[in-house]
């Protein structure tokens, strides 16, 4: 793509009072931002479409959420009954989300096709659970999830309540490919879309539904746990706050606070340095409450509710992070547990994992005699397994990856944030009902199955020259004859980039050591970096930390060293 000529090109066809036309005009002659901005079509990644907000053919806008929808509109259309079944609508709290919304509702249903739309934002598992309760076609959560506040997003789901991939997602790429950014696509006024019917307002009886089916994954019963555990919460202003909340209350625990700062929808997200939960500055706000309540547990959601992430409070009496490997393993653990006791656990349970999350969990679900299977990064690609699980008679007890997403149970076929908050804040009252703690819990899970340890590190690399250098360090992994990273010797090197068994191709790479410790790479596909992912196990804690150290002070050496 000439850059410039595109960016020429938006100027001569925006009209003169376009508030896009007067941002493009403002960097006239930035050459980098320019590039960056028009360097390509902004394409469907792992969640979609997503990115920065703003004028350019590689933005968020108008122009690029309306011909993804006329795409994904032509699709629709050619699949039986689609635009009867219709399209459920979800967004989320960030600048343009509602917007960008009704917009595309409105392409929609010109088409003919009817639209499900939620009078406000709600989180990403309810909508994924909505799909396949109104038996949608199709279902869209404007939403960034996670990313800075600069950056919206275009989720895409399917039928089965799981993000687009494989021959559907390549199907509707193809048809939105059929148009340019500024072909003019018919709209239709939503007062017009309602006298029609073809755009319903969700009611309250959708919302009662979700939390219904949140509250049935409950494992203890009353007489098992003390609601008196203090628990705070936030949902970094995000839409996981009024579900969980109203879970919470309904279940009687006395003393779930929410902090009020990061209570309400905030775009600015004005009290948090990073809306992702994942990044321990989130819960700074939080650990103040925590202190204030002397809290056990400290549950965060992000803007759209899917992933969740917690601090439990040690011996000392301090707030650490769990990573996502370990609050999967406590929740594996727990609900087999529990499901065990009750006589509940499928006699044919299976477990998803993504190839690059750690192996705790696996050891913990092969004890209690539940089959693991993996997928690759991206709940699109781990929830895609179910269906064909199912067929084969499992029943998929949990599925989870190690950037702090899980789904516990089937009938969401994303990540859950809010029912992952709701079984974390029973499993605290369930532990503090036995005189222990979650941290007392991971404390022993080590003793049992090993002390696990992982790390991880990103190299962010923005803009075309960043993906330049991201695609050079992944081919000199790859093509390098490379024995060994410092003192470690590689045992087996893993490439994804064809398929591995019965995992299709991906961009990964995976280095077995040969005293048991690995890591994976792979770049992101929503956001400007190439991600590596370091993991070891040791009878003791501290040998398992240094190894993973000194694996990843090598790794990142041998990365670094590439232009």
């Amino acid at each position: 793509m000439d850059v410039f000529r595109e960016y020429e090109l938006w100027l001569e066809k925006l009209k003169d009072d376009d508030p896009m036309r007067e941002e493009l005009l403002a960097i006239k002659g930035d050459e980098k931002e320019i590039t960056d901005r028009f360097y390509q079509n902004i394409v469907f990644g792992t969640a979609g479409l997503r990115g920065i907000c703003g004028a350019g053919s590689n933005r968020m806008n108008r122009l690029t959420v309306s011909r993804a929808t006329r795409g994904i509109g032509d699709y629709i259309l050619k699949t039986k009954d689609g635009k009867d079944k219709g399209v459920a609508f979800a967004y989320d709290c960030r600048y343009h989300s509602e917007e960008f919304s009704f917009l595309a509702a409105s392409i929609l249903n010109a088409m003919g096709i009817k639209v499900f739309i939620f009078p406000s934002l709600r989180p990403t598992p309810e909508l994924s659970f909505v799909i396949r309760e109104l038996k949608a076609v199709s279902g869209v959560n404007m939403t960034a999830s996670h990313n800075p506040k600069e950056y919206n997003g275009y989720k895409v789901y399917w039928e089965d309540g799981a993000q687009i991939s494989g021959e559907i997602s390549e199907n509707i790429l193809n048809e939105i490919e059929k148009y340019s950014l500024f072909d003019e696509f018919p709209l239709m006024d939503r007062r017009e879309a309602e006298e029609k019917g073809l755009l319903i307002t969700l009611s309250g009886d959708m919302d009662r539904k979700y939390f219904d089916y949140v509250k049935s994954l409950s494992v203890r019963g009353d007489d098992d746990i003390d609601r008196s555990v203090s628990v705070v919460y936030t949902p970094l202003n995000g839409a996981g706050s009024l579900p969980l909340s109203t879970i919470m209350e309904e279940r009687g625990f006395e003393n779930f606070i929410v902090v009020k700062e990061q209570k309400d929808p905030d775009p600015e997200f004005t009290t948090v340095p990073f809306p992702n939960p994942e990044d321990p500055r989130a819960f700074e706000l939080t650990e103040k409450y925590g202190r204030e309540n002397d809290a056990e547990l400290l549950i965060a959601t992000d803007p759209d509710g899917d992933r969740m992430a917690v601090e439990v409070k040690d011996n000392e009496g301090n707030y650490i992070p769990l990573n996502g490997n370990q609050t999967g393993a406590l929740l594996i653990d727990y609900l087999a547990e529990g499901l065990s006791e009750k006589g509940e656990l499928p006699p044919k349970a299976a477990m998803i994992k993504s190839i690059v999350t750690g192996d705790m969990g696996r050891v913990i679900c092969e004890k209690h005699g539940i089959e693991v299977f993996e997928a690759l990064t991206g709940f699109k690609n781990i929830c895609g397994r179910i269906p064909e699980l199912e067929k084969k008679g499992y029943s998929c007890f949990f599925a989870y990856e190690e950037s702090i997403g899980c789904a516990p149970g089937s009938e969401v076929r994303d990540k859950d944030g809010v029912a992952a908050g709701m079984l974390m804040a029973e499993m605290a009252a369930y532990y503090k009902k036995r005189g222990s703690s979650v941290y007392g819990r991971l404390l022993e899970l080590f003793e049992i199955y090993g002390n696990f340890r992982e790390d991880q590190v990103s190299f962010v690399l923005k803009g075309k020259e960043g993906q330049d250098r991201i695609k050079r360090i992944m081919d000199h992994f790859r093509e390098s004859a490379i024995s060994s990273f410092g003192d470690f010797r590689v045992s087996e090197k893993r490439d994804y980039i064809r398929g591995y068994g019965d995992i299709p191709p991906s961009d990964v790479l995976i280095f077995h050591m040969e005293d048991g410790s690995f890591f994976a790479m792979r770049p992101s596909g929503t956001e400007p970096k190439i991600k590596f992912y370091f993991y070891s196990v040791s009878k003791s804690g501290k040998d398992s930390e240094e190894r993973v150290g000194l694996l990843r002070r090598a790794v990142t050496e041998s990365a670094e060293k590439v232009d």
